[in-house]
């Protein structure tokens, strides 16, 4: 028997479907509130509104567990890469050998920048912020093939599959591009031979005289960096997409649009917050015993950057992952980070100290994945254009299911009006 449950407003008791989800979540079906109350709920930031119905991801925050279309990250942070992750993500399921390499051969023959795009770059200034000039690019795209881009959900839907390519392959090379851009560097095309984690160090770090060949740890260690950030449920940037997506915009400028929520320091700017605090730990001559003391204390709380998640209360299960890859990669490089000693006693004061389990300050994903992008020779300014890169995918199959939902609406949020009441209007001369 379906569950109900029952609101009371003046004395009067109002029936309300529940929904659960495949994985036992449970909400209360408030979509006609409003026609049979006149009441609307009021949920600043929608952390317990549920916008959407979706078979994308599920995240558990209180038991630290994600799941992409029903898989562990565990699993495919071990057993996958970050291609198949995002064929995983868009479509569904993991590919055959045949479907792998046909995406794979879609992704790579859509990896270069036609001429005329390139000229879009040079209408920026090489100071500009990279997350502007990446989702002003992608936004052009829409100009640049129309035919993919029609605002109409069918007739985009019928050009998905190269819609979908197009954006993954061209939004890492506009990742190189803006690098050498910025420092002034001729740009390197992409090589159709190479992998998608080696295009992308190659287009990045080549030049005239010498080819960049990613060393394997190198190449795997940005693969897992981008795989971990496929996809996270209806975050900031996710939950945008979505919204600007049921209006029928088309696939490029719902991304552009994600871009452009992703480039909030509160969103995708968590790791770049990161390597500056550790940066600020160590040019203080600390190895981060006296900044968790002033943690502590609350005098350096507000820069404590890479602990606790809005969702997870939990240990994050990416940081695990990618805490441990850390390690391996700054070990298998030969590289000595002062700043992943630091890195290491924060996280074991996190796990050991009665402060942090108390307020359930886990470390997560961000924690770590800036070490390693550092580690690559990437720079902080484009730490978020990484993010972006990798959560791609996720923007794709969260569009796509909106795209395709025939019982779709616009997305069209309420309010609770608080400003003046109706006040007539005053000419100047009578003004104050």
């Amino acid at each position: 028997m379906p569950q109900i449950a029952s609101l009371k407003i003046d004395e009067k008791e109002y029936p309300l479907a529940v929904m659960v989800g495949t994985e036992g979540e449970r909400a209360i079906d408030t979509r006609k509130l409003r026609a049979d109350t006149g009441f609307i709920c009021y949920d600043q930031g929608y952390g317990n509104t549920g916008s959407c119905e979706s078979a994308v991801t599920f995240l558990d925050g209180e038991n630290g567990i994600l799941r992409h279309r029903g898989i562990p990250i565990e699993q495919l942070a071990n057993f996958s890469d970050f291609v198949e992750t995002a064929y995983l993500v868009i479509y569904g399921e993991l590919p055959n050998r045949e479907k792998r390499k046909e995406f794979g051969m879609k992704l790579r023959q859509n990896a270069a920048i036609e001429t005329q795009m390139q000229r879009i770059f040079e209408g920026f200034p090489t100071s500009a912020p990279p997350m502007a000039m990446l989702s002003s690019i992608v936004a052009a795209l829409a100009a640049h093939y129309p035919q993919l881009a029609t605002n109409n959900f069918e007739r985009d839907l019928v050009n998905f599959d190269l819609a979908a390519a197009i954006a993954i392959s061209k939004i890492r090379t506009f990742g190189a591009m803006i690098y050498r851009y910025q420092k002034g560097l001729p740009y390197v095309f992409p090589k159709q031979e190479l992998p998608f984690c080696d295009n992308f160090l190659h287009m990045m770090f080549s030049d005239p005289y010498t080819e960049y060949i990613a060393e394997p740890e190198v190449a795997r260690a940005l693969n897992l960096v981008l795989l971990l950030h496929t996809d996270h449920e209806q975050n900031c940037s996710t939950s945008t997409v979505r919204t600007v997506g049921s209006s029928a915009a088309n696939l490029f400028t719902s991304l552009s649009a994600g871009i452009c929520a992703l480039s909030g320091p509160l969103h995708g700017g968590a790791n770049v917050g990161v390597v500056q605090m550790l940066q600020a730990i160590y040019d203080e001559g600390d190895d981060g015993t006296r900044f968790i003391a002033a943690a502590k204390m609350g005098t350096k709380a507000n820069r404590l950057m890479g602990f606790g998640h809005a969702v997870y209360k939990n240990f994050d299960p990416r940081a695990k992952i990618i805490g441990k890859a850390c390690e391996d990669v700054l070990k298998k490089l030969g590289i000595n980070d002062p700043l992943l000693d630091i890195a290491r006693n924060l996280e074991q004061a996190a796990l050991k100290d009665d402060y942090f389990l108390s307020r359930k300050l886990y470390p997560n994903v961000d924690f770590y994945s800036g070490i390693i992008m550092r580690a690559l020779g990437i720079p902080t300014s484009l730490f978020t254009v990484m993010f972006a890169i990798g959560r791609t995918p996720g923007w794709i199959a969260n569009w796509r299911e909106v795209a395709s939902n025939p019982k779709g609406r616009i997305y069209r949020p309420r309010q609770i009006y608080m400003g003046p009441v109706k006040r007539d209007y005053v000419p100047m001369d009578q003004r104050a």
